[in-house]
């Protein structure tokens, strides 16, 4: 029985010190605290599938009191809102591409001869199949509103009929949204922890003080730390390139220059932001809780799952400091529209930025050695 008391005194007194030892240090007790609220806010706030507005455009050539009536009952759902009234349907394409308009919905000049007449009334619904979840889910709103309008109005439940055409992705196979999208994330992922440790290796082994007395200028060092990281991130997207083109088979649209200079300026910031980690971290633990404090954030707001116009607003201005939300839907718009340089240009200037900020930020930082 003595035996047993001692035993669990000395568990007792072990988890006492190792609490105490955790918890002493002011930044271990943030680490603990701070990303579980911050990361709770962002679950509840970015990660959801709840589409509060559908954006849409119209091509009524019917121009009847019935279609009028289902468009009213249309943006009286204050989910759908009407954003261009397009003449005829050679203007469809622009106003998809574009991205003003999740879906058009297209009313055929027969529209309202055939509900009189009893016929089926066909309503062809064109989405944009390059998000798949929303995409999906809107047409599943769409489809319950002419329900409820067939049963109101015509008292026929099959009297209007949806014709759903997906572009960019005609069957809405998830796959072809979500896969081109991990050539981002992976890399990310990868170029993030191989740059944030560099440093901090060195520093564990008590070289990195000996690399800082060399004829080496910081532009030096930064550029050889730089360098391997960006290799291997770029050999690591060409993998997973072939996974999707030679495994899945997913069609790609546009050319493979434009998508490598993408995946170039996106791996730079991503290795400024893991240098810039490295040189502010004691130890390589400390990188990866850092990296792991920060992927979660850059993920959730980059729309990799769930589109940032379904954020509230303020985090839609946060995701602009998100390199990964460009680079995912400057990837996804070559992969699946083919996309120029010139079409996604902008969503080049905040990777660049980032990378101008970070790289010789961490520069300064090697320099000075802050830690």
């Amino acid at each position: 029985m003595k035996m047993w008391k001692m035993f669990w005194w000395r568990i007792k007194w072990m988890c006492r010190k190792e609490m105490l030892s955790t918890l002493k240090d002011p930044s271990t007790r943030a680490i603990l605290i701070v990303p579980v609220l911050i990361e709770s806010v962002l679950f509840g706030y970015a990660a959801t599938y709840n589409l509060e507005r559908v954006p849409y455009a119209c091509v009524d050539q019917s121009h009847s009191q019935a279609s009028a009536d289902f468009l009213a009952k249309l943006d009286g759902t204050r989910v759908f809102y009407r954003v261009d009234n397009l003449m005829n349907a050679n203007e469809i394409a622009e106003s998809i591409d574009s991205g003003r308009a999740l879906m058009v919905i297209h009313i055929e000049p027969e529209f309202a001869d055939n509900l009189s007449k009893g016929k089926f009334a066909k309503i062809q619904v064109i989405t944009d199949g390059r998000n798949t979840m929303t995409a999906a889910i809107a047409s599943g709103y769409l489809n319950r509103i002419v329900d409820a309008f067939n049963e109101e109005r015509i008292k026929n439940l099959d009297a209007i009929r949806l014709e759903t055409v997906a572009w960019y992705n005609p069957n809405l196979i998830t796959r072809w949204n979500f896969l081109p999208g991990l050539i981002g994330l992976l890399s990310l992922i990868q170029v993030l922890l191989l740059a944030g440790l560099s440093v901090a290796r060195e520093r564990e082994q008590g070289t990195f003080d000996q690399l800082l007395v060399t004829p080496l200028s910081p532009v030096e060092i930064l550029i050889g730390k730089a360098v391997p990281p960006l290799i291997i991130g770029m050999m690591q997207s060409t993998i997973i390139l072939l996974v999707c083109r030679l495994w899945f088979k997913i069609p790609m649209a546009g050319e493979l220059p434009t998508l490598y200079l993408t995946l170039f300026v996106f791996t730079l910031s991503c290795i400024g932001i893991g240098l810039s980690i490295s040189a502010i971290s004691r130890s390589m633990q400390q990188v990866m809780v850092y990296c792991f404090v920060l992927l979660l954030p850059m993920v959730l707001l980059s729309g990799l799952a769930t589109p940032v116009s379904n954020m509230p607003h303020i985090l839609q201005i946060i995701t602009y400091a998100d390199p990964l939300r460009f680079a995912l839907d400057s990837i996804r718009r070559i992969y699946l529209e083919g996309c120029t340089t010139m079409d996604i240009a902008f969503n080049f200037l905040p990777m660049l930025v980032v990378a101008a900020v970070t790289l010789p930020l961490a520069g300064w930082l090697f320099r000075n050695k802050l830690v």
